[in-house]
């Protein structure tokens, strides 16, 4: 007599082959969860693609000259902010970093975090079929708290578009240009 049955089968059962045309027909059962991650995907791949057309934007127009300053896009919103007298770089470089962070496909950057984040998290937890979740769930919130503070960073510089067209422009004074030497020393 054979060792697994006369059939020829593979153990698991009396005429049951593993992979057989019957067992491949059947719909994979994902879950919610294995939905989730899928949509995530998907939204992450279209944030991403978007995100890469936001920076390509910026990498690609002629920089301003005040943008070349190391601390100056803090320095010029502290003084919107306060709305301290400007000059008018000063006034031109708000306007541009403004309207950049007003840019709809400025928010693509942390919208794309986010969702690789939801894929991370929906992803274990399609994983563990209905176990109890684990704190590798919880890794997944990392990008997600981190967009979560980007998108709000960028909402605080788009509300200055009215305190933009409300300043004071000045006349530039000798005092107000920074001298720098090529080699960097004072």
């Amino acid at each position: 007599m054979l060792v697994g049955g006369s059939r020829g089968g593979t153990g698991r059962g009396p005429g049951r082959a593993c992979g057989t045309a019957e067992q491949r027909s059947g719909m994979v059962n994902l879950g919610l969860f294995g939905y989730l991650t899928m949509l995530a995907a998907v939204l992450a791949l279209m944030f991403g693609a978007c995100a890469f057309v936001f920076v390509k934007r910026l990498e690609d127009r002629t920089p301003a000259p005040l943008g070349e300053e190391v601390g100056v896009r803090k320095a010029v919103l502290d003084k919107l902010r306060k709305r301290e007298p400007m000059s008018q770089g000063e006034v031109d470089y708000a306007a541009q970093v403004i309207s950049d962070c007003r840019s709809l496909l400025a928010y693509s950057i942390p919208a794309a975090a986010f969702t690789i984040g939801c894929f991370y998290v929906f992803g274990c937890l399609a994983l563990l079929h209905g176990a109890k979740p684990t704190a590798r769930v919880l890794i997944g919130l990392i990008p997600m708290l981190g967009s979560t503070n980007l998108t709000i960073q960028l909402l605080r510089v788009a509300r200055l578009k009215g305190r933009l067209h409300k300043v004071s422009v000045t006349q530039p004074t000798a005092s107000d240009v920074v001298i720098h030497s090529p080699a960097g020393d004072s």
